[in-house]
């Protein structure tokens, strides 16, 4: 693994439950940036500094699944020049934490609709995932032109397709069918879902996939995001019941029809 630029000792405090998958939506780097005089685009500088702690905070902590969400269908919509440094600073990330990335055994992962990107950067994107396909040190999604209605959308389509095809039974399509058919095709789902800026909502982001996670909002701005913040999610993460539909007396019995370990041998 290569050497770490976040604080070790604020992560070897931490002795929860560590979630498998963690989700996070990058919110508040245009309003660091307009809090200090600055334009928007330097806030998105400056989340990326939050988005290298994270990833290699995750990664030390033995997080499987990490997914960051970079970049909506509905950002296509704001001013051409951010949209453009947006860009811009996606391509430039990848080129500089590629080694990185490498280094610390991490599998990287585009999700969205790729075709609206540029050209030179799917290049860069699909030469990224090549390089580390057999990584399996952690995998880091990056939703980029990324919508969850659009995501189920498109899966509808393609399973209509495959069915009038007759490559599927109709009366046999189910929930596992239709994940099959998403861009997290055999992945799990998200255990937590952070969400940076305070905003209480989830801006279309893994709608199918996040429908039993736990949800932590923060009050920090992306920017301002880190290992410590981190270790305060899972620190609330570990103290959540997680219920699936049950109630809590159906979860606490199940715990205690388990019984204590006795897998170790006595004497």
């Amino acid at each position: 693994m290569a050497k770490l630029t976040v604080d070790e000792a604020t992560l070897k405090r931490f002795e929860g439950e560590v979630p498998r998958h963690v989700a996070v939506i990058m919110d508040g780097n245009g309003r660091w940036a307009v809090q200090r005089g600055m334009a928007r685009i330097r806030g998105h500088h400056e989340g990326a500094n939050a988005v290298r702690r994270v990833v290699e905070s995750c990664r030390y902590l033995g997080v499987e699944i990490l997914t960051l969400y970079a970049f909506s269908s509905q950002n296509w919509g704001r001013p051409r020049d951010e949209v453009s440094g947006l860009m811009t600073l996606f391509d430039l990330y990848i080129k500089k934490e590629r080694k990185r990335l490498l280094q610390n055994g991490i599998r990287m992962q585009v999700i969205g609709d790729r075709e609206r990107l540029s050209p030179k950067l799917q290049k860069a994107i699909g030469e990224l995932e090549a390089r580390s396909a057999e990584n399996n040190g952690m995998i880091l999604q990056v939703a980029v032109s990324y919508g969850g209605r659009e995501e189920i959308t498109q899966a509808a389509r393609n399973i209509a397709r495959d069915a009038v095809a007759g490559k599927l039974d109709v009366d046999a399509i189910n929930e596992d069918t239709i994940s099959d058919y998403l861009y997290t095709r055999g992945r799990l789902d998200p255990d937590l879902v952070i969400r940076t800026s305070g905003e209480c909502r989830v801006s279309n982001f893994l709608l199918w996939q996040i429908a039993y996670s736990e949800l932590f909002i923060t009050e920090t701005l992306w920017p301002d995001f880190d290992e410590t913040k981190l270790i305060e999610a899972f620190e609330d993460y570990s103290r959540r019941q997680r219920r699936f539909g049950q109630t809590g007396e159906q979860i606490e019995d199940e715990e205690g029809a388990e019984g204590p370990d006795t897998s170790e041998s006595e004497g």
